[in-house]
């Protein structure tokens, strides 16, 4: 079953100024507008990217307003390309590890984390198997910093989930509303 979705690109903060709707993935939005303060979500979980071609800094945005580009995390008010999440699922696990290559001491997890460090002795996830649903890996607790999508599949070194460095702070579950 494919999922329906719509976002909205506001040019100014509040949801003013021209905006774009999108239903589907994008590659390229700076033909639409040259710069995004808030967004709308209306469907479906979305991926936004500072980049063209889905490249640079993402973020994963779920249903919901956005009326500034800090309330999704971002560095400034560039958006070049977005895709819509296709698998979110009711079912949700996911098992970190120690070290690359799945290696080391491991733990098993269901629910969102929005500490690490309160379930997990270390600051870095070298490795990762998503074996239900989708995630989000935050570069630092409570949800902040650069985030990280993790489909359903294995991650033998952080770099494979675009990490430059290890260190994971909080954990989300990208779930369907």
């Amino acid at each position: 079953m494919e999922r329906t979705g719509k976002i909205f690109f506001y040019e100014d903060k509040n949801f003013q100024g021209r905006y774009f709707e999108c239903s589907s993935d994008c590659p390229e939005l700076s033909s639409h507008f040259s710069r995004c303060n808030s967004i709308r979500v209306e469907g479906g979980s979305w991926v936004i990217y500072e980049r063209p071609q889905y490249m640079g800094y993402q973020y994963i945005l779920m249903r919901g307003e956005y009326p500034n580009y800090q309330s999704w995390n971002g560095f400034n008010d560039t958006i070049r390309s977005c895709r819509l999440v296709r698998h979110p699922s009711s079912r949700h696990r996911l098992r970190i590890y120690e070290r690359p290559d799945f290696g080391g001491q491991t733990i098993e997890f269901s629910e969102d984390l929005p500490n690490l460090l309160d379930r997990w002795r270390f600051r870095d996830i070298h490795s990762a198997q998503v074996q239900d649903g989708v995630w989000v890996f935050y570069e630092h607790p409570n949800y902040r910093g650069r985030q990280y999508l993790l489909e359903k599949g294995e991650y033998r070194r952080h770099a494979e989930w675009g990490a430059l460095h290890p260190s994971v702070g909080s954990i989300r579950r990208v779930v369907d509303f």
